[in-house]
């Protein structure tokens, strides 16, 4: 089956972390079509050579799509999803790690499963060594289940995710909307009458070191996580009553000191290894 992986890079990124996240794409059982990577502006010459070793190695199928500038993660995507060649892409990071059999995996399902435009995954996180992950993030697996789910949280983890580009297309694509391009996505997905789901089984390593939550705090991101509540509230995808819930919960969470918020997410929405 004919697949691309969508991987955004921004210039950030560290080097040897893009180098084991492009070999977990490479070293999979079901090997991808077509590798689209985007660069989101300008990278630092150690990335451009990750990249273009990569690109030497497997002339076959890596595609990169560059921009001179950063326009966010959203506008990456956007161009990308438009540039890839299959109807089914899977989406990857630039920082983690697919396990060998993802792909195979994800695409069997939606072969197997052709009412579903959509299916992630759980996740492992680690903080130190990809070989001992901390913690395991479980996700609601049906469409039923993450419909409701997802008045609360976001119910699919972007990086574990494989969809059809159609569907993806008809429900307006990715947009700008700073830290929640892919929540926004998938709940007007879900509002476009596809269905999705998920796999209740670990097929990605997720690195999660305290930085990951120091960014889910902060005036600037409570700011876009009220804008994407009023969002769902205006849409009619969560009744007055949750959306009030919601910014309560969420503005607590946002204005926590960053060890606090992240014993929080470890001790409460993640289960210990």
């Amino acid at each position: 089956m004919d697949f691309s992986v969508l991987v955004p890079v921004y210039k950030k990124e560290k080097p040897q972390n893009l180098y084991i996240a492009l070999q977990s794409i490479i070293n999979q059982s079901l090997k991808p079509s077509e590798i689209l990577i985007v660069k989101d502006g300008l990278l630092t010459p150690e990335l451009d050579q990750v990249i273009a070793k990569l690109e030497n190695e497997h002339k076959e199928i890596v595609k990169v799509l560059a921009f001179a500038k950063n326009r966010g993660l959203g506008l990456a995507l956007k161009d990308g999803i438009l540039e890839c060649r299959y109807e089914f892409i899977a989406r990857m990071d630039s920082d983690d790690i697919s396990y060998p059999d993802r792909f195979r995996k994800q695409l069997d399902y939606l072969k197997n499963n052709p009412e579903m435009a959509l299916v992630g995954s759980w996740i492992s996180e680690f903080s130190k060594s990809p070989a001992e992950p901390d913690t395991l993030t479980k996700l609601p697996v049906t469409h039923e289940e993450i419909v409701q789910y997802a008045k609360r949280r976001n119910p699919l983890r972007h990086q574990t995710v494989v969809f059809r580009k159609s569907a993806v297309l008809a429900s307006g694509n990715y947009r700008t909307f700073l830290w929640f391009e892919d929540y926004d996505l998938w709940i007007r997905i879900i509002k476009s009458g596809y269905k999705v789901a998920n796999i209740p089984e670990v097929l990605v390593n997720v690195r999660a070191d305290v930085n990951m939550f120091a960014r889910r705090g902060g005036f600037a991101y409570w700011q876009q996580d009220m804008k994407f509540q009023c969002y769902l509230y205006k849409i009619d995808y969560i009744s007055f009553w949750i959306f009030l819930s919601n910014c309560i919960i969420r503005t607590a969470m946002r204005i926590l000191p960053n060890g606090v918020r992240t014993y929080c997410y470890r001790a409460f929405l993640r289960k210990r290894i």
